[in-house]
């Protein structure tokens, strides 16, 4: 935000302050406090990127009670939508055909949907990170 006031500020400093050299003085001033805080969040964010790093190295590990509860998660979800989706609707179709009639229970979709949701990151909260220009 600050660097697209910086050409602003200075158009404003040089109609404010009539000595050019105290005017290019705070100018410079203007442009290192963008550009320290540029770097700032710059420092920031690999900092962000490297802990996230080692919470996937530390997740991706053989040990199963740390990086074995989400493919655990991620086939049970996968697993329920298949059975709901693909296989009872399947199986109720052959069942009246063949004069059955059987009709196979239904899995409550709201749940997969949440934990399928859940797992690919698709909730409202990072949409409201993004429309709040969160990184």
């Amino acid at each position: 935000m600050l660097n697209l006031l910086v050409p602003i500020i200075g158009t404003l400093l040089d109609k404010i302050i009539p000595d050019p050299k105290v005017a290019a003085d705070a100018k410079f001033k203007i442009i290192e406090l963008a550009q320290n805080g540029e770097l700032a969040k710059l420092d920031a964010d690999v900092k962000l990127a490297l802990a996230q790093t080692d919470i996937n190295k530390a997740e991706a590990s053989t040990d199963m009670f740390r990086g074995g509860w989400r493919p655990f998660i991620g086939w049970i979800c996968g697993l329920g939508l298949a059975i709901q989706f693909i296989i009872s609707p399947l199986f109720t179709w052959l069942s009246v055909l063949l004069g059955y009639g059987i009709i196979f229970p239904v899995l409550d979709s709201n749940v997969l949907m949440t934990l399928l949701f859940g797992m690919l990151g698709l909730g409202t909260l990072r949409t409201t990170e993004k429309l709040k220009d969160i990184k």
